[in-house]
């Protein structure tokens, strides 16, 4: 994505690419990567996935769960794991726990359209805490 930025502005490889970044509104790779696993839990967890995949996300549903104040969430169930090496970068574990690490206003976007939206806006803030973003 680096190169296809300074391609696109006719960038030397020693240039910085952050402002070149900033100014496509594209997401860092790191960012991208987790954009990309929170949209694959988004749709696992509405249906929109294989049924095994489906299985695999859970909402933290627990007997009484009316009662508490985790009813409020969209929190998912991470699995433990006992290789964490391994076990931990699986998406059951993984996925899970990037979709628990966004705020509700991030993950109680209902249609998939405005999820993306809200997520990519919360992760570019992350990722260039200095720039101020208009609502588009």
């Amino acid at each position: 994505m680096n190169a296809a930025a300074r391609l696109i502005f006719s960038l030397h490889c020693t240039d910085h690419i952050s402002d070149t970044l900033i100014t496509l509104h594209w997401l860092r790779a790191q960012e991208r990567v987790l954009f990309k696993m929170a949209i694959l839990v988004y749709k696992a967890s509405h249906g929109a996935m294989p049924l095994y995949l489906s299985q695999l996300v859970r909402v933290a549903d627990l007997p009484c769960r009316h009662c508490l104040h985790s009813a409020q969430t969209n929190l998912v169930l991470v699995l433990s794991v006992k290789l964490s090496t391994v076990g931990g970068q699986a998406f059951p574990v993984n996925g899970q726990t990037i979709w628990n690490s966004f705020p509700d206003n991030v993950t109680s976007a209902p249609p998939l359209s405005i999820f993306r939206q809200h997520l990519k806006t919360f992760l570019f803030q992350a990722s260039f805490p200095d720039i101020i973003i208009n609502s588009r």
